[in-house]
């Protein structure tokens, strides 16, 4: 189990550092991509980094989840609780020796689907947030390039002989909105791109230790046999005639006695 989650946390990092690395690499292109509009490149390359800062984040809450669960399955006793997840299957797993019906493991696999799913909406909420970053600069962009647009034409005067160094300087706005458009769309899925592969091995985490919680509970699940009361009721029937049997002697044996 614990090696599973050093497997997970090794493949996230590398490719965080992969991913830095490029951006080291190429960082001329990279700061003028983001030096075209400070303001709403700055806060989609800040919320990225917020989120790839929340994904590990996350992934470390999950050690103690992992070390309750691998000691449990070694059969240890006097574990530790953990902390959020699987507190409240650790509660009702607490004595052993523990068998359940198979009815009961469903309901209890169910309870832990929805606690991992909840444990990632904020991830989740983040890379949704990236994206409608993304989409806000490309509008705004073009808000700006039309603008821009308008008040060139509207400024023009096709009769002064400055209408070429005229046009140069009113196409220095829409010519700033549609790189701010751009740039923001293309730095805005970019980074829900790397949020969603770190969201994704977040999920492969949960996934192995739903996985082999399940596995370990199936293996101590009852399963109920629905010709239990067939088999029983011939035998309580023939015990009922045992005792009916037995009152009437000893009703007769009363009354000769008297």
């Amino acid at each position: 189990m614990t090696n599973q989650f050093h497997r997970t946390l090794n493949i996230m990092t590398l490719f965080t550092t992969a991913v830095f690395v490029l951006l080291c690499i190429f960082h001329v292109q990279f700061m003028e991509l983001a030096t075209t509009n400070y303001i709403i490149n700055g806060i989609i390359i800040g919320t990225g980094l917020f989120g790839i800062g929340l994904c590990f984040y996350e992934m470390f809450r999950l050690l103690p989840e992992y070390n309750w669960l691998s000691a449990y399955i070694r059969g240890r006793r006097n574990i530790k609780l953990p902390p959020r997840i699987l507190r409240q299957i650790a509660l009702i797993l607490q004595k052993r020796p523990c068998r359940i019906y198979a009815d009961a493991l469903s309901g209890l696999m169910d309870m832990i689907a929805s606690r991992f799913d909840s444990a990632r909406e904020s991830i989740r909420y983040i890379t949704n947030t990236l994206i409608f970053l993304g989409l806000f600069g490309t509008f705004w962009g073009l808000v700006t390039t039309l603008g821009g647009f308008s008040e060139l034409i509207a400024g023009l005067n096709l009769e002064s002989t400055d209408v070429v160094a005229s046009m140069q300087n009113g196409l220095s706005a829409p010519l700033s909105g549609m790189a701010t458009a751009f740039t923001s769309s293309l730095l805005g899925l970019g980074a829900s791109l790397i949020m969603g592969f770190l969201d994704h091995m977040v999920g492969v985490a949960h996934n192995a230790i739903y996985t082999e919680l399940g596995d370990y509970l199936a293996e101590h699940t009852h399963t109920v046999d629905n010709d239990v009361p067939a088999q029983i009721l011939p035998s309580i029937d023939l015990n009922t005639k045992k005792i009916t049997a037995a009152v009437k002697n000893i009703e007769h044996n009363t009354a000769s006695n008297i």
